[in-house]
């Protein structure tokens, strides 16, 4: 479903009042929006944004101990293998790579999930929520995909809304990074690192259509640094 922005200024307006309320430091003026007056947005499909969740988990298994045959079965069996990316499938397969950085993607799950209407809230001071879990694919049991899909009621997110949310963490980002470089206390229980996942999930399941907006970037090519 493709809608029209919302008004950037008004959004903006919005996240800042909301960085003060977390009594964050505010991003200069010359911030960049997140998109201009009269640009168009919508969500992935549905199945497109459960594979990546799917993909996500299985990840976060490997991380905490699942061998590397069952989690190329599992895969398999729910046909899933062309949605990891070449960075996850040498993990997937071999271990290599930033063990660290596939455990932080927790937090670009839980983002996902809330795209999804399979969690409530998105609060950037408060960690992701303990139910997750159970609303996602029971690797263990050998739930597939396909079984998982079925069992939850994927409800997404207006559009708007999710937009509104990339917006915040866009600003939050910038944020929770100036409160890190200057030694001062997070606002809450998620530091920046936690932000910044959430960001990405946000960057890649929004897409913003219009003349400054390239085509929709894979999950690995999904900018931070601006």
């Amino acid at each position: 479903m493709i809608v029209p922005a919302p008004d950037p200024r008004e959004v903006r307006e919005a996240s800042l009042e909301e960085l003060s309320r977390l009594r964050l430091p505010l991003p200069p003026p010359q911030f960049p929006l997140v998109w201009e007056p009269g640009d168009e947005i919508e969500l992935r499909p549905t199945g497109e944004i459960e594979a990546r969740i799917a993909v996500l988990h299985l990840i976060l298994a490997r991380c905490f101990g699942m061998p590397p045959q069952a989690a190329m079965s599992w895969l398999l069996a729910s046909h899933l293998v062309e949605m990891v990316t070449p960075p996850e499938f040498q993990f997937v397969t071999g271990a290599k790579g930033d063990h660290r950085s596939f455990v932080l993607h927790h937090d670009a799950l839980f983002s996902l999930a809330w795209v999804l209407g399979l969690t409530k809230q998105l609060d950037p001071t408060m960690p992701a929520d303990d139910r997750l879990v159970e609303r996602l694919p029971n690797i263990a049991e050998g739930e597939t995909f396909r079984q998982w899909r079925s069992r939850i009621l994927a409800a997404p997110q207006h559009p708007a809304d999710a937009a509104a949310l990339l917006d915040l963490h866009y600003c939050l980002d910038w944020a929770y990074l100036e409160v890190g470089r200057a030694g001062r206390a997070m606002p809450g229980l998620v530091d920046a690192n936690a932000i910044g996942q959430r960001r990405w999930a946000l960057e890649w399941a929004v897409i913003l259509r219009g003349p400054y907006h390239d085509e929709p970037p894979g999950w690995e090519e999904v900018d931070l640094s601006t």
